[in-house]
């Protein structure tokens, strides 16, 4: 099995550093526009076999796609990172055209893979490959839920002192400051509802610092973070690689789920071989599907600056 990711920065490398170590396939190729960036990558991961112990190749190339010929699953990481400020919106003008001639070119060589779309607006920008090619709209997959909702399990667990393995809470909605929907009240730690555990008050907190996630680590950081979504997608790639059937939030295009059409969105999708195989509706309180509402609206108006490129 064979994995192309395309970009080679922080996100790019940490996620196939981490299919590396699951030893998810048998081969990765790291892509970048960048000289010999994709190859001081790879090169840095490979010597690291001896001492971390897996078995899958890696290779790093300079916008040689004919390398990605045959790859089951692509990840587009490649694009300009949030800066402090900066939300994921004010990005598109830039990433929107890098994504589109990305994914041509990924096409022409490994037209039956799976793309998983990282770059942001990631909402936007998974509704614009979908829009852009003739493929079947399952073989498309925003990575934004499965992050978002990791996220959000780091929150509850630092307010409930409860393993993070022990927390089952799902993120959905945009993939945005103001557009993700942290399920608080499907959440649950080990068998209690967490709004039996924490207070209103702790509820809305853990929600709202879920929500700004990813600026308060841009904040810190500088840039956009790394590990956590390297690690997602990560996950995600093991899902569709090993056929898993996992319900995971990612951005999907909806023909009719959650009384929605021509919008890519984060909501529960079942993960296998053949990409998201289906969508579960989940039982949405009636705030949460006002907000679910709230969020393709503000999706759909991002969508529009799509305008000339679909």
């Amino acid at each position: 099995m064979k994995v192309t990711i395309v970009g080679a920065g922080n996100v790019g490398a940490s996620c196939a550093e981490y299919i590396l170590l699951k030893e998810i396939v048998d081969e990765i190729i790291l892509l970048d526009i960048k000289e010999g960036f994709a190859e001081g990558k790879a090169l840095d991961l490979t010597q690291t076999t001896s001492t971390l112990g897996f078995k899958s190749k890696v290779t790093g190339v300079t916008n040689d796609y004919s390398k990605t010929s045959n790859s089951d699953v692509v990840v587009i990481t490649s694009g300009i990172p949030r800066k402090p400020g900066m939300t994921r919106e004010e990005l598109i003008g830039i990433n929107a055209g890098i994504v589109k001639s990305v994914s041509e070119n990924l096409l022409k060589h490994s037209p039956n893979a799976i793309i998983i779309v990282v770059s942001n607006p990631m909402d936007t920008m998974t509704y614009l490959v979908n829009k852009s090619f003739d493929i079947p709209r399952n073989r498309i997959i925003g990575m934004g839920g499965i992050l978002d909702s990791s996220r959000f399990k780091t929150y509850i667990s630092k307010f409930t002192n409860h393993n993070q393995h022990d927390i089952h809470a799902m993120v959905i909605g945009g993939h945005g400051d103001t557009t993700m929907i942290p399920l608080t009240s499907l959440a649950r730690c080990k068998n209690e509802l967490l709004s039996d555990i924490v207070s209103k008050d702790e509820l809305k907190n853990i929600a709202s610092q879920t929500m700004v996630g990813g600026a308060t680590l841009t904040k810190l950081l500088g840039t956009s973070a790394w590990y956590a979504p390297g690690a997602s997608v990560s996950y995600l790639v093991k899902a569709i690689i090993n056929d898993t059937k996992e319900v995971l939030p990612c951005s999907v295009y909806l023909e009719g789920e959650y009384n929605a059409n021509d919008i890519c969105i984060g909501v529960p999708s079942i993960i296998g071989k053949n990409g998201f195989e289906g969508v579960v509706e989940l039982d949405l309180n009636q705030k949460e599907f006002e907000m679910f509402n709230n969020s393709i609206d503000a999706v759909k108006q991002t969508n529009f600056t799509l305008n000339g490129l679909i």
